[in-house]
């Protein structure tokens, strides 16, 4: 069965997979990407990383494309470019080329995931490759306590723990272990195709994925431990280090992508701390000068998320930065937010939104990840609509439903008093 909407069309295929076509046959390129619905947070404890790890080892060769550096010229050799990553919930590979290369991507991509070789000496080579990762970032503060925070947010679940894994685990990965899961979760029922850019013939585009991917598994995919009842941990970490700067994330459970008040929440970060006119940024950068990097984010899963600010500040300023934080905070559960600072807000959400949409490697990730994750595509049309609907009251009631919840706070730098934060948070 084929959905059609505007400016692009779903096919809905055999064994469960699903390909979003997007044509913009103005542009002289075409992307193709492969989502599959994993990531870490389908892993155990011992296992953790594989997801990332996987997503790796399938740039390091297959049946027609032996070496990494195969796969590589035959891409760049017309011009292409190519990724991919993890998430917690998602694996995204693609490849840009050309339009008239558009069958050399395919034949890759479909190659890397049907038939990679994941060769002992690749796995060896690459685990090695990881744990340097897995160590650079853990030299980055602005990293390490998020990773904190998060475990904080959800402690011994999944979703806590870091994407790439721990040294520990990955160092106990097998080979075996990389092949169960591939056949678990590389399925087509867990596969959804997008492709934008200049496709003439949207029809043939379909058969040839169809051709090139019809040997996957059609066993169902792996599913999730939920976090709708995951128990919160202790309302403060503190990682001790010698740095110059103490890095801070302060925040709570949020929302999941499919909760109707996510667009709601998107433009309270944006008045909260996204954007050099926020409040955060003009009190605590602007007014106060405690910091010079402060905002605030949301993670949003299929079943939780959660609201955080990150500020980096000179360690005697910690606290006073978390206060002033919490003070901005709270105040949107009190006052609505005025007309003008909203209509600023809304505007800068839709801007920031229709942007990220310029290219055919964004359209295609785009559509594909809604496809993935939500089930449908929502228009932008219908997206801008919602935006533009939210009133100050709409504010005031998700910042009471979200900041009632218990703040966690994770600190990184040279700051050894857990009391005086564990009062600000209770």
């Amino acid at each position: 069965m084929t959905v059609m909407s505007r400016g692009f069309k779903i096919f809905n295929l055999e064994s469960g997979w699903r390909m979003v076509v997007t044509p913009m046959l103005d542009r002289p390129s075409v992307t193709v990407l492969a989502l599959f619905g994993v990531g870490s947070r389908y892993e155990s404890s011992r296992i953790n990383g594989i997801s990332h790890f996987i997503e790796h080892l399938l740039f390091k060769g297959s049946k027609k494309y032996p070496t990494a550096k195969d796969i590589a010229e035959k891409i760049e050799g017309v011009g292409g470019a190519m990724n991919a990553s993890t998430d917690k919930e998602m694996t995204v590979y693609w490849m840009k080329v050309p339009f008239d290369k558009l069958e050399v991507a395919v034949d890759v991509l479909s190659d890397m995931i049907l038939h990679s070789k994941f060769s002992p000496e690749d796995i060896e080579r690459e685990r090695l490759v990881i744990m340097e990762e897995i160590k650079m970032y853990h030299d980055l503060p602005q990293e390490q306590v998020q990773n904190a925070f998060e475990e904080l947010i959800w402690p011994n679940h999944p979703l806590g723990r870091d994407i790439g894994g721990s040294l520990e685990s990955l160092s106990k990965i097998t080979r075996e272990d990389i092949l169960d899961y591939v056949a678990s979760a590389y399925t087509k029922p867990n596969l959804v195709v997008s492709v934008a850019g200049r496709v003439d013939d949207v029809d043939s585009c379909v058969r040839l994925f169809k051709s090139s991917l019809g040997a996957l598994s059609e066993a169902k995919p792996i599913s999730f431990e939920p976090a709708d009842n995951t128990p919160e941990g202790e309302a403060v970490k503190v990682i001790e280090k010698n740095i110059e700067q103490a890095h801070i994330c302060l925040g709570c459970r949020g929302i999941s992508y499919l909760d109707e008040d996510r667009y709601v929440l998107d433009v309270l970060n944006a008045v909260i701390g996204e954007g050099m006119s926020s409040r955060l940024f003009q009190t605590i950068r602007e007014e106060k000068g405690l910091a010079y990097d402060i905002h605030s984010f949301s993670a949003k899963q299929k079943d939780s998320g959660y609201f955080a600010v990150y500020a980096g500040v000179d360690p005697s300023k910690a606290v006073e930065a978390v206060q002033y934080s919490l003070e901005i905070i709270k105040d949107f559960c009190l006052k609505d937010v005025p007309d003008l600072e909203l209509g600023r807000a809304k505007e800068y959400v839709k801007g920031r939104f229709l942007l990220g949409l310029e290219t055919t490697s964004a359209i295609g990730s785009w559509y594909g990840q809604q496809l993935l994750a939500e089930g449908r595509i929502k228009t932008i049309e219908e997206i801008v609509s919602r935006i533009e609907s939210i009133t100050a009251q709409d504010i005031r009631r998700v910042a009471n439903r979200i900041f009632s919840n218990k703040f966690h706070l994770a600190i990184v730098g040279p700051v050894a008093d857990i009391a005086i934060f564990s009062s600000l948070v209770a």
